[in-house]
Parts: C-alpha cells; structure tokens; sequence
C-alpha cells in the first residue's frame, strides 16, 4: 500500500520535530508545520532528501548561512527554509 499524501506530510512533520539536535527540533518543526501542508509532491520530496541526510548540525549551519548550502540541498525548500529562520 502507497503512504496517503495526507500521512506523508504528518510523518514527515514528526520526523522533522525529532532530528536529534533541539535546535534543528525547534527550527524544522516549525518550518514543517508551516510550510508542509501547501508542499506540492516536489517539495515534499526535497524536503524529505533533506531530512534523510541525518546530518542535523549541518542542516541548521545551512539554513542559518554559517556553511555554504551543498549543490545537491541548494532548491526552493532550502531558500524557504533559509527564509523561514528570520521569521521565527
């Protein structure tokens, strides 16, 4: 049975709340329950590559501009999500 895009989002909004470092916790949550559930498969998809680096600190260095975003991440969910850290 194919995952529902419905319980996609609400996995990977799980996912994005426990990474394993609080400060990516609190910056990928946020950005996932504001942002997911308007993410066209797309997005869903980069945003889920994203997350399956399992490299937390460098996702927050990333989108806090501390080290330079790697060509395969550089996409319109990292420019949100860069976007989205001056927001909060």
């Amino acid at each position: 049975m194919t995952e529902s895009l419905i319980d996609r989002r609400k996995r990977l909004i799980y996912r994005s709340c426990y990474t394993g470092m609080k400060e990516t916790d609190i910056l990928l949550g946020a950005f996932a329950r504001a942002h997911l559930p308007t993410f066209d498969v797309g997005q869903l998809d980069q945003y889920e590559r994203l997350l399956e680096t399992n490299e937390d600190p460098a996702i927050y260095a990333w989108a806090i501009d501390r080290t330079p975003v790697p060509k395969e991440y550089d996409n319109d969910v990292m420019a949100l999500l860069k976007k989205f850290k001056l927001d909060i």
